[in-house]
């Protein structure tokens, strides 16, 4: 099912398909000299590209074109009518000229299009009518005055008169200077004789019967079409009375000489020209985001405390510090160069040959003809994060190296100190350790950006990014290699540690990767994914920040690696979640998520200053579901350390602890209602996947305790048994024919299928065999599987989650399925991203991945399978 965007948004992004825009790239990175364009003029027009509603006016004659006149003269540039139609194109974005012109006249001599609304008779005439609503009174005193200037001054050379609704004009710009001056003193005094206002706008004098309203036009605009901020450019006097209304973050630019309270001043209409491509091209990535890289085609690297993105060109477009849920330091993804990146890219431009993670490591290699860059994150201490970067060749490598804190709102500057390069003003040291490299510093007032050109053929250069560390580190580019490869030993240790099984092992090995850098080594927790907010749909409102440990996808995540044999994240988790044990009310209380520090979540937030992955906006931070209410974690978290006895063959005084306080909160909480496994911001319901995972806690309690010689709680096994009987009873619909998500609601869900897959139910029970068909028809397109189709009470449409789709698999191999189990499995192998990473859902409609990357969910969800089918390889 394709994933729609929103339609005004759809709609503006069609219109500006349709234009030359390649022109006003050009346009905008040509090398031209501009006067006028200064750092502080492009800083402001970032922040005026980021208003919620945006209007850009500017006068007609000597702004949008270069003269006033008649015929092709007066035809605005070709590149600044594209740029202010294009502009127009955006949402929430318009765009007006106000001119001394008569509307009838501005309309046929400019040959804008509609969308971009033009007013004449300097603020006036704002439709065609007005010029037939004059009376008798007015027209009989323009003809006077007309007759008055012809007579005065009609004879004089390169002098013309032109009649206007409310005015009569005099057009001067053929004239000598000493005719002009003349001239205009004459039509001044004519003006006075008849009680009429006279205006100066550019080479054209005006005898008006209104008084210029220019301010009034652009209040009016403003209001009507709801702009927050406005952008106004003009070259004569009347336009001045439209700059004194600005305010805020409005801006005023005057385009050529004059006095002006406009901030900037321009040298000519071509230089508004390019500051119109250019709010086009700052708006316009705002608004839709930068060209998105799909994705599944960025790479994570990760030392046990921290995590980085990297794209396919080696950009560094996401990193946070010092904890996983901090500021940003770069966020390129969510907001394109403005919101921080550390690039490295060939000075020859070149294609990308292919990027590729170092055999069993978390180390990535992105190579070019001539140019290699090795990425990696190495231990530290904690609150330190050190990210290397390792360039090599026999080419030259061009480095951009532009950090923006917090979500790119912390302002700082940056020097250069011998072999580093210190951001200064920030909460935290940032510290780029450079040897052999000269960087040329500039700013825009609020942020620093450093880069440098250099020779590889010289040797390796070596790049150490140290945040948070106040010590000083002597730079040695030769101890590189052997840090490199300490990093790398630690990782193939562990991986040699595992038990892979014969189906897809490199991507089973590379997905254990995954989920070891989403355990936060220091305290034990687990990210459900290293990144907020990259969107369910593009161009959606459902973009959340999965950067904190849910006790579920916690517990479900180090289980994956407990069943290849890896038990220490397993016994780390257990321990964070003992500590947040000690300091709560009661395990009944448990919040569905905790930071990795264990406190509960801030408020959720928006970062409005961040348009998000591909336009879609807000960017949130923080998670509102921490307040829900989620009985279904117990389960998990009870499985785990059921398996986790299993695979050690004992188990711990404290690991019991733990069953019996799951258990315990089972029995105080089951028969309530709540939010479920998919957080839906609705009322609470009685989830069926919630009932199921409380009979599993209570079920492995007791398994648990029968292998391990522990005495169990004799309410354990009757409640366990009325759980289950309200379930198969409440939880059947008739009409749906399956099992559902809620008592009394005919609509299915994903998740349902866990009441066979968990026991709760006999898998060749036809309720169960009923179940999974009913979720095959209603819930699977193609390769993916969505969890639901109801209303959950957000706004847009979501994709297929890929850990929906191993359940789905898993529910084929249990019910004897085993060729569609197969099936569905190579279509999902297929999903991978080109160095084995997956998102967290896929839309079959527009072939899009969505959702935070990677995604534990997705990973261990695969695992899963894979070692199910492992099983079942004589069957493919």
């Amino acid at each position: 099912m394709p994933t729609p965007l929103n339609q005004s948004v759809a709609d503006s992004a069609l219109l500006t398909r349709s234009l030359p825009l390649g022109m006003l790239r050009t346009f905008v990175q040509s090398d031209a000299a501009d006067e006028g364009l200064t750092p502080a003029l492009l800083a402001e027009l970032k922040v005026l590209a980021r208003v919620p509603g945006l209007i850009v006016a500017c006068n007609y004659g000597g702004t949008l074109c270069d003269a006033e006149g008649i015929s092709t003269e007066t035809l605005p540039l070709g590149s600044a009518a594209i740029a202010l139609r294009a502009l127009a194109a955006l949402p929430n974005t318009h765009a007006a000229v106000i001119s001394g012109r008569s509307l009838r006249d501005l309309a046929a001599v400019s040959r804008l299009p509609a969308e971009v609304h033009l007013v004449g008779s300097h603020g006036a005439e704002f439709d065609m009518g007005f010029a037939h609503q004059q009376t008798l009174a007015t027209e009989s005193v323009l003809q006077k005055v007309h007759a008055a200037l012809n007579e005065a001054v009609g004879f004089q050379k390169g002098i013309w008169l032109e009649r206007k609704p409310v005015a009569v004009s005099v057009h001067t710009r053929p004239a000598a200077p000493d005719v002009v001056a003349a001239v205009t003193d004459t039509a001044r005094e004519v003006a006075r004789a008849h009680g009429l206002h006279f205006i100066v706008d550019g080479s054209v004098l005006d005898l008006s019967v209104v008084e210029p309203s220019k301010a009034e036009a652009l209040e009016s605009l403003r209001s009507r079409l709801g702009a927050s901020a406005a952008m106004y450019a003009g070259d004569a006097e009347s336009d001045e009375l439209a700059m004194a209304t600005l305010r805020g973050p409005d801006m005023g630019l005057r385009v050529g000489p004059g006095e002006t309270s406009a901030s900037y001043r321009l040298r000519d209409p071509e230089s508004f020209a390019r500051v119109l491509a250019i709010l086009f091209e700052l708006r316009r990535a705002w608004l839709f985001g930068e060209d998105a890289v799909g994705l599944e085609r960025h790479s994570l690297i990760g030392n046990g405390s921290s995590t980085a993105l990297v794209t396919p060109d080696a950009k560094i477009c996401w990193m946070s510090h010092p904890l996983p849920d901090s500021g940003s330091l770069f966020a390129h993804i969510l907001g394109g160069d403005a919101a921080g990146h550390f690039s490295v890219e060939p000075v020859k431009a070149s294609q990308v040959l292919g990027q590729r993670y170092v055999d069993s490591t978390m180390i990535v290699e992105t190579r070019w003809a001539d140019v290699t860059v090795t990425d990696y994150l190495e231990p530290a201490p904690e609150g330190i994060t050190s990210l290397v970067r390792v360039l090599s060749g026999n080419g030259a490598a061009r480095i951009t190296f532009a950090p923006r804190p917090d979500y790119a709102n912390a302002p700082f500057s940056m020097e250069a100190r011998d072999e580093e390069l210190h951001v200064v003003g920030t909460s935290e040291p940032f510290i780029l350790l450079a040897p052999g490299v000269t960087f040329s510093i500039t700013s825009d007032g609020r942020h620093a950006t450093a880069t440098a050109a250099v020779n590889l053929q010289d040797g390796p250069v070596v790049l150490n990014l140290r945040c948070g560390d106040t010590e000083h580190q002597p730079a040695v580019p030769e101890s590189e290699a052997d840090r490199r490869s300490a990093v790398a030993l630690h990782a193939r240790q562990w991986v040699q540690g595992l038990v892979l099984p014969g189906v897809k092992p490199s991507l089973v090995r590379r997905s254990a990767l995954v989920l070891r850098a989403l355990v936060h080594e220091p305290t034990g927790a687990v990210l459900a994914a290293p990144t907020t907010s990259l969107p369910e749909g593009i161009g959606g409102t459902r973009n959340w920040d999965y950067r904190y440990c849910w006790l579920r996808d916690g517990s479900m995540t180090v289980n994956a690696l407990v069943d290849l044999g890896s038990t220490r994240e397993a016994t780390g988790f257990l321990s964070w979640l003992g500590r947040i044990l000690e300091h709560a009310p009661g395990p009944e209380w448990l919040h569905p998520l905790y930071s990795v520090t264990g406190a509960p979540l801030s408020t959720e937030a928006v970062i409005d200053s961040l348009p998000g992955y591909a336009g879609s906006r807000p960017v949130r931070i923080g998670n509102a579901a921490d307040h829900q209410v989620q009985l279904d974690v117990f389960g998990p978290i009870a499985e785990l350390i059921l398996a986790l006895s299993e695979r050690e063959g004992t188990l711990a005084d404290e690991h019991w602890e733990l069953m019996v306080q799951m258990a315990s909160a089972v029995l105080a909480r089951w028969h309530e209602p709540d939010h479920g496994i998919w957080e839906a911001r609705r009322a609470p319901r009685h989830h069926i996947y919630t009932k199921v995972m409380c009979w599993v806690t209570l079920d492995r309690a007791l398994r648990t305790a029968s292998r391990h010689g522990r005495v169990p709680e004799p309410s354990w096994a009757p409640v366990a048994a009325t759980i289950r009987d309200e379930v198969l009873r409440e939880g059947w619909d008739e009409s749906a024919k399956s099992y559902t998500v809620a008592y009394d609601s005919p609509d299915l869900d994903a998740a349902v299928l866990h009441i066979g897959l968990s026991g709760l139910l006999d898998v060749t029970d036809q309720r169960f065999l009923d179940t999974v068909t009913a979720v095959e028809r209603e819930l699977r397109v193609g390769p993916t599987v969505f969890r639901y189709r109801y209303d959950d009470g957000l706004p847009g449409l979501e994709g297929g989650f890929h850990i929906c789709t191993t359940w789905l698999i898993e529910a084929y191999v249990a019910t004897g399925r085993i060729e569609e189990a197969w099936d569905l499995f190579d279509q999902l192998v297929n999903l991978f991203g080109p160095t084995g990473l997956l998102p967290e859902e896929y839309d079959p409609g527009t072939e899009t991945h969505l959702g935070n990357h990677p995604q534990a969910y997705s990973h261990l969800g695969f695992i899963r399978c894979a070692r199910i089918l492992d099983e079942h390889q004589d069957k493919r």
